[in-house]
């Protein structure tokens, strides 16, 4: 900037027919990682709005720096979308799952959801060379007109636990609190098959079992989303898979998820899988020779000695794809190893499809995040900041959603991941 004169900063929603090329252009500005340090670069293929595309309601909105005789440039972006998940839960004595009740002794109460229409924002760059001007500030708060135009009573975000610059913009500066810290979980595809229990059987449901299913079991989970049967049905959703006890169900003889949750058995778990690699690509940068060549040894020697199954590192070091699962769940005492043979038998699909990497997002402390294996050193913490849009909305029955404690559990919805 020349002189101590105040920039013209000018706030308005993205337009891809004028602005994708000097998006990317910021993108890539924004990602260049240090000298000599490892860093994950994103390409979102040409389309910046991938990542909201799939919401119910999406924005993204662009800052333009206006200078006299220059063309006007853009120097930052926000994207944000609004859906309506659970915050909580209430007991309610309709719908109970038993048709035969009589009495209020047989008719027990049963949890029930609480939804709020909420707000999610993702994709904040500010070009490093404009920094330091309020530009991320001002685009965050446009972003929440937008929200609260639209009626969201919460906004919350997701970042990096030890990115200090956004933990203290949005705590610090645009009224947020930390809220949740749950884990990413990263493992590997390798260049052989693994093998799924031969105890355990699978089952592809049909995307409305599915949703019975989730909604029956998971609908108080937090963030569950209330369009669940969008995301199943979704081209990008590649399956919801069961898993239950050999000798119980076979694909053929499933009798829908309706009679199965009538006497499920002991154990059983659920997940399912959504396609990444179509949206965005990956890229790791910055690693030493020396390391990607034992990397390339290790895929050598699994893909010369498959029956090893021995642990090796895919071709991280050029763009690649990954797959997400989501909506993990499970009952009983052998869930956690139902769960696993589901992330083996996900594995195995995500090789057969091109994939480099599988991920998954839970909250630090669910029980079945031991079932999701995961090479810890690509894995990592998260932190989800949240804050109430609003005073004027009623308090309900769960209270201010952003001082509730956090459950077990938490739905990660993949349209955003």
């Amino acid at each position: 900037m020349v002189g101590d004169e105040k920039p013209i900063i000018i706030i308005r929603e993205y337009d891809p027919e004028k602005d994708r090329i000097k998006v990317e252009e910021v993108e890539k500005k924004c990602e260049a990682g240090p000298s000599g340090k490892t860093s994950l670069f994103t390409d979102l293929l040409g389309d910046p709005i991938c990542r909201v595309r799939n919401s119910p309601a999406f924005l993204m909105l662009v800052a333009e720096i206006v200078e006299e005789e220059k063309e006007n440039e853009i120097v930052g972006m926000i994207r944000g979308c609004i859906k309506t998940v659970t915050c909580g839960k209430k007991l309610s004595r309709k719908g109970n799952d038993n048709p035969n009740a009589t009495n209020d002794s047989e008719i027990a109460a049963k949890p029930v959801p609480i939804y709020a229409k909420t707000a999610y924002i993702l994709g904040l760059r500010v070009s490093p060379s404009h920094r330091r001007l309020g530009i991320g500030l001002k685009l965050v708060g446009e972003m929440e007109d937008w929200f609260r135009e639209n009626g969201s009573e919460y906004s919350y975000i997701a970042t990096e636990d030890d990115n200090q610059a956004s933990i203290k913009l949005f705590t610090d500066k645009c009224g947020y609190s930390k809220f949740r810290t749950p884990s990413i979980l990263i493992n590997p595809v390798f260049a052989h098959r693994v093998k799924v229990s031969n105890r355990v059987t699978i089952i592809k449901l049909a995307p409305s079992d599915a949703e019975f299913l989730y909604r029956k079991r998971f609908a108080t989970t937090e963030f569950f989303p209330r369009d669940i049967d969008s995301v199943l049905n979704n081209s990008l959703s590649l399956g919801t898979f069961l898993a239950v006890p050999r000798d119980t169900y076979t694909a053929e003889s499933f009798p829908g998820s309706a009679q199965f949750l009538v006497n499920p058995p002991e154990s059983w778990a659920l997940l399912s899988v959504w396609n990444c690699k179509d949206l965005y690509t990956l890229e790791v940068r910055g690693v030493p020779p020396l390391k990607r060549a034992l990397a390339k040894t290790t895929r050598v020697v699994d893909r010369a000695l498959p029956w090893l199954r021995l642990p090796s590192v895919p071709e991280f070091f050029s763009p690649f794809g990954f797959h997400f699962f989501y909506g993990v769940g499970g009952e009983g005492p052998r869930a956690v190893k139902m769960l696993k043979a589901l992330c083996d038998h996900a594995h195995n699909l995500a090789k057969d499809l091109g994939c480099r990497a599988v991920a998954s997002e839970v909250s630090s402390c669910d029980p079945l995040r031991l079932g999701i294996p995961h090479w810890k050193w690509l894995s990592f913490a998260d932190l989800w900041c949240i804050k109430r849009l609003g005073e004027d909305y009623s308090d309900g029955s769960v209270g201010d959603w952003t001082k509730s404690p956090p459950g077990l559990s938490i739905f990660v919805d993949p349209r955003e991941f």
